[in-house]
């Protein structure tokens, strides 16, 4: 079995991020959570998620974030997987996140993108489809 358990991002501030993936996922919650040192600076971390997957946030950033739209090497995005994309997007915009790029919808997806307040981008995506074959078309 191989998955992925855990992302982990580094930020100059937990709660902008954490908010927005409160209001993404709202069946999660802060898992563990404390304070430490990293390569000789203090910083403050949490995992967010549930029994089986979580994104860990720690407040030690420095400098700019990558420019989304340049070419430098980096983390572009997250993508998660939703059961109902229009009551995710719901609920971001009852938080007030708009949508950053509205995707690429086929007739066996849908998709679309935000950028919390660390400037790191989310992918939503719903699949129309349980076929393989369809859901991963790429023409």
């Amino acid at each position: 079995m191989v998955r992925l358990e855990h992302a982990n991002l580094v930020v100059t501030d937990i709660e902008p991020t954490l908010s927005f993936l409160k209001t993404a996922f709202p069946h999660w919650r802060v898992r563990g959570s404390g304070k430490g040192d990293w390569s000789g600076k203090p910083r403050t971390w949490l995992h967010f998620g549930d029994d089986e997957f979580y994104i860990a946030l720690s407040d030690n950033g420095e400098g700019a974030p990558r420019d989304l739209k340049g070419h430098r090497p980096g983390l572009a995005h997250l993508a998660f997987e939703v059961s109902n994309l229009d009551a995710l997007k719901a609920r971001m915009a009852a938080a007030g996140h708009e949508i950053t790029n509205p995707g690429n919808p086929t007739e066996h997806r849908r998709n679309v993108y935000y950028i919390d307040g660390n400037t790191i981008e989310f992918e939503f995506v719903e699949y129309l489809s349980d076929d393989p074959a369809e859901k991963n078309r790429y023409d």
